[in-house]
Order: C-alpha cells, then sequence, then structure tokens
C-alpha cells in the first residue's frame, strides 16, 4: 500500500448493542483516519462512543449483543471488517495492539510479569525460546522505564503500583512493535504526577517505534498533551475533527466549545455543560446536541444529523457537523461574536 494513504480510515461504522430496552446506537456512522506515526485523539464526554469505535476497529466489542452493522475499516488496505477471527486474531497483538484503563483487569494475579510479557512476545514469534522471551521481557520493562527491570521482571502484579503495573502493560502492547498502538484512557486511574510520566513514555515509545497512536479519553489536557489532531465525538457522532491547534484556538462546533470551557483556567468561569446526553435507544432527530446547544434554531432539530461541513475553507483538515457552516448560515454565531449571538437568541426568541 502506499505510504501517501492513512494507515487506518475509519469509514462511516455503524456499531449497534441490542438490549431488553431496545437497539442502543453506540457508533452510528463515524468516519476518520490516522496516518502512520500520527497520534488521533478520541474525545467526549462518558457514554459518547469513543470506546466502542476503537474496539470496533478489530472487533473486541462482545458479538452479541454487539454488531458492527455497517461500514468500512480500513488497515494497511484491508477492511477488517471482511477478516475471519483466525485473521483478526492474527492481527490483534501483532499489528494492532490494546491498552486499557485498569490494568488490574489486564494482567493475571496469580503469574509473575515476566512470564505474562514473555509469553505475549511467544504468541507472535514461535521461534524465540522461554530464555530468549525473559531476556526480551526485561529489555521491554527497562524501555518502558522500569527500574531495575531483571529483579522486577520476577515481581507479581500485588507487588507493584499502579503506574508500574501500566507499564508493564505497555510492555506487553509493544512486544511485536505494532504498527497501531489503541490507548483507551490507559491514564485515568493514575494521580496527575503518574499520569505525565505514562504519557510521556508513550510519545517517546510512538517517536522511536514510529507507530501510530488512537488515544481515547474525555480529558482535554491529555488531548492537549499529546494529539497531533482530535476527533470530537457525541452520542455516537463525530461533532468535529480537525489539528489539536486548530480545535484549541477556534474550535467550531458548540460542543467542542462547551468541553472545553469546562476546562479549569478557559476563561473567567469553568462552565458544566448542562443537560445530558440522549437516550441512546431513541436519539432525537436532527443534531444530536441540539437539545443542549445554546446556538440550536428550528432547523437543528429536524431531518437528519448535519454532515461534517469543511470551515474556513479546510474541507479535509478540519470540519464540524454543524448547519451553521452550510450555505445561508452564519458560522460566526458559533464562533462567539456578540452580534451573531445577540442575532441568533433573538431568532430562536421569535419561535
Amino acid at each position: 500500500m502506499s505510504t501517501n494513504e492513512p494507515l487506518l480510515r475509519i469509514e462511516n461504522l455503524r456499531t449497534q448493542f441490542h438490549t431488553d430496552s431496545g437497539t442502543v446506537r453506540a457508533v452510528d456512522g463515524v468516519s476518520f483516519d490516522i496516518d502512520r506515526g500520527e497520534t488521533v485523539c478520541l474525545v467526549g464526554e462518558s457514554g459518547s462512543g469513543k470506546s466502542v469505535t476503537s474496539e470496533s476497529i478489530t472487533r473486541i466489542i462482545p458479538i452479541p449483543p454487539g454488531e458492527i452493522v455497517s461500514g468500512s475499516v480500513y488497515f494497511d488496505g484491508g477492511d477488517l471488517t471482511t477478516y475471519s477471527d483466525k485473521q483478526l486474531r492474527k492481527l490483534r497483538g501483532d499489528r494492532i495492539a490494546h491498552i486499557f484503563q485498569n490494568p488490574q483487569e489486564t494482567l493475571n494475579p496469580v503469574y509473575r510479569v515476566g512470564r505474562q510479557i514473555g509469553e505475549t512476545i511467544r504468541i507472535h514469534d514461535k521461534d524465540v525460546s522461554k530464555a530468549e522471551a525473559r531476556e526480551r521481557a526485561i529489555d521491554l520493562l527497562d524501555r518502558c522505564g522500569i527500574p531495575e527491570p531483571a529483579t522486577r521482571v520476577d515481581d507479581y502484579p500485588h507487588e507493584m503500583s499502579g503506574g508500574m503495573k501500566q507499564r508493564v502493560i505497555i510492555a506487553m502492547a509493544l512486544a511485536a512493535e505494532p504498527d497501531l498502538l489503541i490507548a483507551d484512557e490507559p491514564t485515568t486511574a493514575l494521580d496527575v504526577t503518574i499520569q505525565a510520566q505514562i504519557l510521556r513514555l508513550l510519545r517517546d515509545l510512538q517517536e522511536e517505534l514510529g507507530m501510530a497512536v488512537l488515544f481515547v479519553t474525555h480529558d482535554l489536557g491529555v488531548v492537549a498533551e499529546i494529539a497531533d489532531r482530535v476527533v470530537v465525538m457525541y452520542a455516537g457522532k463525530v461533532m468535529e475533527r480537525g489539528g489539536v491547534y486548530e480545535l484549541f484556538e477556534d474550535p467550531a462546533h458548540p460542543y467542542t466549545k462547551a468541553l472545553l470551557e469546562c476546562l479549569p483556567g478557559r476563561g473567567d468561569t469553568t462552565k458544566a455543560i448542562g443537560g445530558s446526553l440522549p437516550d441512546a435507544t431513541d436519539p432525537p432527530d436532527g443534531c444530536r446536541f441540539a437539545p443542549r446547544c445554546p446556538h440550536a434554531v428550528r432547523e437543528c432539530e429536524t431531518g437528519e444529523h448535519p454532515d461534517l461541513l469543511g470551515v474556513d475553507g479546510a474541507e479535509d483538515s478540519h470540519r464540524a457537523a454543524c448547519i451553521y457552516y452550510g450555505e445561508g448560515y452564519d458560522e460566526s454565531v458559533v464562533r462567539g461574536t456578540a452580534a451573531a449571538a445577540d442575532a441568533v437568541q433573538g431568532e430562536v426568541s421569535e419561535q
């Protein structure tokens, strides 16, 4: 495949869960891509569909009740939605690796960490002996910042701190030097100091290995630290996507602006987003964010969810799913000019 093509391209992905309460449309028409060597952050409130999107890539969602109903996931040219279970098992951990929020749930408490890393190495390289796998495990622990790795390789998980265990998980994920690392909230359970160390470690390892990273988080502070590009999700939909500087300096979608206003030190006061996520089994017509949006007009609440439209002529690099970027609307309304805000408030009042 040409290196000019993205490593990962997700097109119109839809993933649902069938429950007693109805069908949950967890991922509903999501599209984005990741280039080789870059970090893309999936960001949004809990329940927005970020984790299900990341788990749909290699189909690690529970099936049933989960089901990928449509769309494509192209990885290095091949559509993973057409792969057999055997093909996906070969891909997982080898070319695409996952790390998750809670290392306690990933590590087996009855085996030493070196054995667990060594078994991961030998799964992906059948010719490696146990002794060689142990040496490689020690090297991985060293690269992941574990002090005295030749000693700690024989530790049980309970003998390590949360930060140390997360480093072990990262070592296991990198055992086969994957092309893509999917990290789902890997620093949430850690204190701020350890979180910063883990983020710095991931950046250093990414640079060393040249791998792409899909980082799932609700923490915009983390996004600012590590992202090259950002995909903002809400209620199963992509609200905005663009470069990290574009989104922080000039957010285009009202939901992105609302998320940023929740950050401490952003503006005069820290604001909470009023309302709550819609019912995933019965989402509203029109824009999913319209019931909570201060700029919503009648057209926002009817028809289909808006398409992703180019912002400031940036057709590919910066897009927002908001009618104000379409023909006949004034995007300055959602970008903060006082006169435009007054105008739209008058329009809403008349309705």
